[in-house]
């Protein structure tokens, strides 16, 4: 019913040295590329569940900060792991910093101007 081919009757034949010796090469080869290239996949998946583990949650709550009579906010902007708050205190500018994650006061920069 099914056409079978068949049946081989030659003998393998022995491999010469040379062809023995090239293959033991190939399989080195092989072999070391793919060591270098699980302990690569390691080495990736290894920083990423560092930076997983040591990554720090953004604080979540309210913080009220009391502000300068008369005081107006300006301008807001966040960089990395800074707010910055612009105020207008009676005509003077003032920039203060604030740690995102904590929410903690960070800095103040006053401007005057030059007598």
């Amino acid at each position: 019913m099914f056409h079978r081919p068949p049946p081989i009757d030659t003998p393998e034949e022995a491999l010469t040295p040379e062809q023995e010796r090239v293959i033991r090469k190939f399989r080195r080869f092989s072999s070391v590329s793919m060591l270098v290239m699980v302990l690569g996949v390691a080495a990736v998946f290894g920083v990423i569940g560092y930076r997983m583990i040591r990554a720090k949650p953004v604080a979540t709550g309210e913080l009220t900060t009391l502000l300068p009579k008369g005081a107006r906010i300006t301008g807001t902007a966040v960089s990395g792991d800074i707010v910055v708050v612009t105020l207008d205190i009676g005509g003077t500018i003032e920039i203060r910093t604030f740690d995102a994650r904590t929410l903690a006061p960070a800095g103040r920069l006053r401007f005057a101007e030059e007598p």
